[in-house]
This record gives C-alpha cells, sequence and structure tokens, in this order.
C-alpha cells in the first residue's frame, strides 16, 4: 500500500524517493542547516515532504548542476529556502546566476592580463624542462 503525499518519509524512503544513499542525506544534514527532519524516539529520522522536495533540489543543484556544497549554501543564503525547493521539482527549469555557480572563472576572466601572465610561465616552465631533458640525456 502506497503512502500518502502528506506523509512523512523514512530516511530510507526518503532516500530511494530523492536518488541518493542514507548515508548521504545524514551528510547534507551537518552541512545544510535547513535539512532538519524530525527526529523519534531512538534517533529514528522522518522527513516531511517538504523536505524531500528540499533534498530533491539539493541533489539536483550538487549532482546535475555541478554545484559545490558552499554554492548551495550561498544559494541558500541569498535566495532562500523556497528557491532550493524549486530545483526539487523536476519539470522546473530554472537557471542558476553565473555568480553562483562560475565566480571563480568569472574571476579569472574578468583580468585580461592573466593569459598572458600565464603564457609567459608556460614558456618558463617549458624552457625548464628543455634544460631538465638535456641534463639526463648526458
Amino acid at each position: 500500500m502506497a503512502k500518502s503525499p502528506n506523509a512523512f518519509r523514512t530516511i530510507s524512503e526518503a532516500a530511494d524517493e530523492v536518488g541518493a544513499p542514507q548515508h548521504v542525506l545524514r551528510f547534507w544534514e551537518t552541512k545544510f542547516d535547513f535539512i532538519a527532519p524530525v527526529k523519534r524516539a531512538g534517533g529514528r529520522r522522518f522527513y516531511r515532504p517538504e523536505d524531500v522536495t528540499v533534498l530533491k533540489g539539493v541533489r539536483r543543484l550538487l549532482h546535475d548542476e555541478g554545484l559545490t556544497i558552499r554554492g548551495v549554501q550561498r544559494l541558500h543564503k541569498e535566495q532562500g529556502l523556497a528557491r532550493l525547493a524549486a530545483y526539487g521539482d523536476p519539470t522546473t527549469v530554472l537557471e542558476i546566476d553565473a555568480d553562483v555557480e562560475r565566480e571563480p572563472v568569472a574571476a579569472i576572466a574578468a583580468q585580461p592580463f592573466e593569459a598572458a601572465r600565464l603564457g609567459a610561465v608556460l614558456a618558463d616552465l617549458e624552457s625548464a624542462k628543455a634544460r631538465l631533458e638535456a641534463v639526463l640525456q648526458r
């Protein structure tokens, strides 16, 4: 018999629904303060339907969209839990802000002199490699 859509889920049921192992859900609880299942006697975890939606959103952001844990934390801080929950709906097509997803790349691309500097470093390394190979062949 299937559970009601509003019923609480055990950690194994939530893990199956989210598509992540149970130990990953427990790990996410330590990294994301907004993931807080109801804990009953004996430490058993029960996830509300809203919790499962948020977990699906976190899984999508981490695994499908390629964000880091810090990126998801930052997205939560800047845009809120409702935005994360929106990612949990597989029919939702949302675009992640470029500054959240690709901050390090954008920072390098914004500085054109970096390419010239990196080219000079590469030339120095190739020169050192050639000298080392010449020494080793003696």
